[in-house]
């Protein structure tokens, strides 16, 4: 027997929203804003709200906290989305300044700020600048890249942190409280699996919460009673302890940390965070960063490193993932563990500024390609010296351009390898050591 499509059946709040805080007390984590006397919680209480910037990874209070400001404001509440917002919702937030229903003011709550582009940011501003609306405004990425400058200099700028594991557990406790209302039976719930789906949600509640939810509408009843079990919530929390978005400021922090930690030679953190690209299936950042430290930060102390790092690039890609964590994790120990120059980076890079400073000049006439003097040239021909044809395969000539005449760009690092080249080139110069 068909449904009858004509009935409607009712939706049902989600559980991470019918959970969520409703007073400052009621929040987990957050301590560094939110504990007495806190900068923030004194703002709150006082009931004086200036225009609040809250910055942050996913579910981890910021739009549970704009709420409760604005619950507790007295002010005329605006909720507006950057995903989804328009210039005439702006508008519409603008056009009701100085009505009756805005007589204690305008608290405008904008989510996901980045979204907004420049233009749509601009039409806020003179508003939020002569006090007609207070904004609090949420974004997960780095609001000094994506938020106007204007909007950013009236702003206070509040940064919120992954929960800690300890704090998740109580939201998933109360999580299984309230399901056990929902469906009117009691929840068996080991305290492992409390432990086990608050460790896998990577510092956010939603996701913790959610898990929840699955856990216990997946559950074995029994007698009225219902089970869960380490391996439901194995299946419901897989990877979810992954914070990822190639396009987002965890991808670049991520990639920061890979190569800062091989550039450090601390070998575990190196692996830890080649780990977390490598779950996350993004084996291409995971080599193209192996393969620009490995030339950046081991360079010349250890010059055979970058065919050997390349090849292990190579076979990463050839075999694929999960396979491609076996030459990567030797790569990655290799160059963590092997000496640090830095001096090839620092010389072309201050090479490349005097180009594009235009200090560059004609090339000198004896390393010109051979070719026909012109008449007005007296002293003809090219007379470069062929290096080979002198001790030592060397002979002093000038191969710099005049303007950029006994320039150095190059100084050996202290390290085996470039030590050596110094002795070398000093030798066939007939210069003493240093």
């Amino acid at each position: 027997m068909k449904p009858d499509s004509s009935k409607n059946t009712p939706t049902r709040q989600p559980l991470a929203d019918r959970i969520r805080p409703k007073t400052l007390d009621d929040m987990v984590g957050q301590e560094h804003l939110l504990s007495e006397n806190s900068v923030l919680r004194r703002l709150i209480e006082g009931g004086s709200i200036p225009n609040l910037i809250f910055y942050g990874p996913s579910g981890v209070g910021k739009t549970t906290l704009a709420r409760i400001i604005a619950e507790t404001s007295g002010m005329q509440l605006h909720r507006l989305n950057g995903t989804q917002v328009g210039t005439a919702d702006i508008k519409e937030v603008v056009n009701s300044v100085g009505t009756f229903g805005s007589s204690a003011g305008i608290l405008l709550y904008l989510d996901e700020i980045q979204y907004l582009n420049k233009k749509q940011q601009q039409t806020l501003l003179e508003y939020i600048e002569n006090g007609d609306i207070t904004l609090i405004a949420s974004t997960t990425e780095n609001p000094y890249f994506y938020i106007y400058n204007a909007i950013l200099s009236r702003s206070t700028v509040f940064e919120f942190k992954p929960v800690e594991t300890a704090d998740i557990k109580k939201a998933v406790l109360r999580a299984f409280v309230l399901l056990q209302e929902d469906l009117g039976a009691e929840i068996d719930v080991p305290d492992e699996v409390v432990t086990h789906i608050a460790q896998q949600s990577g510092g956010d509640v939603r996701k913790a919460v959610t898990a929840a939810e699955l856990c216990a509408l997946t559950a074995d009843r029994t007698d009225e009673k219902l089970s869960v079990t380490m391996q439901s919530a194995g299946q419901v929390s897989q990877r979810s302890a992954m914070r990822y978005d190639r396009e987002g400021d965890q991808h670049y922090d991520i990639l920061s940390a890979y190569q800062k930690s091989m550039r450090g030679s601390d070998i575990d953190a190196s692996l830890h965070y080649l780990a977390r690209l490598l779950v996350a299936g993004d084996l291409p950042s995971a080599c193209r960063r192996l393969m620009v430290t490995a030339c950046e930060d081991v360079g010349l102390a250890y010059p055979q490193i970058i065919p050997i790092v390349k090849a292990a690039c190579d076979a990463a890609v050839m075999v694929g993932l999960p396979e491609a964590c076996l030459p990567l994790a030797d790569a990655v120990i290799l160059v963590a563990g092997a000496p640090k120059s830095n001096s090839g980076h620092n010389a072309i890079h201050a090479a490349m500024a005097d180009v594009e400073r235009g200090m560059a000049g004609p090339v000198p006439r004896s390393l010109q390609n051979v070719h026909a003097d012109s008449a007005e040239v007296k002293n003809k021909g090219q007379f470069y010296k062929y290096p080979h044809d002198f001790p030592n395969h060397y002979v002093d000539q000038q191969y710099m351009p005049d303007k950029l005449k006994n320039t150095v760009y190059y100084t050996p690092g202290q390290n085996k390898s470039e030590l050596g080249f110094r002795d070398y080139l000093n030798m066939i110069k007939g210069q003493k050591g240093e």
